[in-house]
């Protein structure tokens, strides 16, 4: 089987193509010259007087010959110039690109730091910064796939080590069989089975293969109950928790499942950081064309470092904060998802440490009064 030949080379071509035009340019003056030039020179040869045919022979052939080391002079330094020019851009033109080649050999074999410089035309400028813009992308995804595989051998790797020491424990008769021991295996079973269930929910949400059941509903219902089922924790930690609903009617068209469950991690969210006697409020905000719920607490707040990273999949503020007690370190990388997928947005706020943070929930308002089933992506 012959293998496909190797296409020649654009800055050649180039040069090649420049050539051919300059070569066609310098013919067509020639003919055009030969053909128009010596009838012209003997009619205003006649016109002036001159129409001896002697004189005429003469001068005709003075003409030509001057005529003809004229232009090829004029020819050949124009074509000169012309090459020099096309081969100096050409070269440069090659230059840019074979950077850019080799940049992009580099990327493949896993280099993803690896950038091109701008170039000195805006074309050329224009790919090398489309370029640099997703070699960033790359390196910042290779990063959050080697940080997620870490993390994620870390949240499996502690549970496991918890079983493996109680089933040691039971053959080394240092625990007897029985509710303690049950008690250990099952819970750290129900945590591994509830990593895998996040890591699905977050997966499906953010490649867009959440079912939705979209219907009109009301935003200040929505607080109130995620408000009343988050209530009894809240009392028990002495938090207060309170609503303030918009004073208008609203109606946003979403799945109240699942902004349920995002207003349901935001509270639990606000909960674990914010300290007894301190206070979480969930607010209703009417905005133009959108609906913005915020849950704000007094709570510990974020430095300005963690606030890019909040939503990436475990990423913890608070890294001195176990897991058992942290959850599994998905929940607002869910709802960000969640809240793309109904075409809105979940921020984060907060002036620091020590002094709170906001998490605003915008949803779009309702524009279609039917309900209908809704699969994203």
């Amino acid at each position: 089987m012959s293998t496909p030949s190797r296409p020649g080379s654009l800055t050649t071509r180039l040069l090649v193509s420049q050539v051919a035009v300059s070569v066609a340019m310098a013919l067509t003056m020639i003919v055009v010259a030969a053909i128009a030039g010596p009838p012209l020179f003997e009619a205003h040869m006649r016109e002036a007087g001159r129409d001896s045919p002697d004189v005429l022979a003469h001068s005709e052939e003075a003409f030509n010959t001057a005529g003809t080391l004229a232009l090829l002079i004029g020819l050949l330094i124009a074509a000169t110039g012309a090459i020099i020019v096309s081969a100096l851009i050409s070269r440069r033109l090659r230059r840019s690109l074979d950077d850019l080649g080799h940049a992009a050999a580099r990327i493949s074999h896993g280099d993803y730091a690896q950038r091109v410089e701008d170039a000195d035309s805006r074309e050329l400028a224009s790919l090398a910064d489309s370029f640099n813009t997703m070699a960033s992308q790359l390196d910042s995804i290779e990063a959050s796939r080697r940080r997620l595989l870490t993390d994620l051998a870390h949240e499996i790797r502690t549970p496991l080590a918890s079983m493996e020491i109680c089933v040691e424990s039971l053959e080394d008769g240092a625990i007897e069989p029985g509710p303690q021991a049950w008690q250990i295996l099952t819970s750290q079973i129900e945590r591994i089975s509830r990593l895998a269930d996040d890591l699905g929910q977050v997966s499906a949400a953010e490649e867009g293969r959440l079912n939705l059941t979209l219907e009109d509903t009301d935003p200040n219902q929505l607080a109130r109950e995620a408000v009343m089922a988050a209530e009894e924790g809240f009392g028990r930690k002495g938090v207060a928790l309170s609503v303030d609903p918009a004073a208008t009617a609203l109606m946003v068209r979403v799945d109240p499942g699942r902004i349920s469950q995002v207003l349901g991690n935001l509270l639990s969210n606000a909960l674990r950081h914010t300290p007894e006697g301190g206070r979480v409020t969930v607010r209703v905000v009417a905005e133009e064309a959108a609906v913005n719920i915020e849950v704000s607490d007094t709570g510990d707040g974020i430095a300005a470092e963690h606030l890019p990273h909040l939503f990436e999949r475990f990423y913890r503020a608070d890294t001195a904060r176990d897991r058992d007690s942290g959850g599994t370190g998905v929940g607002l990388a869910i709802s960000r998802a969640i809240a793309v997928a109904h075409r809105g947005q979940l921020t984060a706020a907060s002036e620091g440490s020590g002094k709170g943070s906001t998490f605003s929930l915008r949803l779009p308002e309702s524009a279609e009064p039917s309900s209908k089933q809704h699969r994203t992506g």
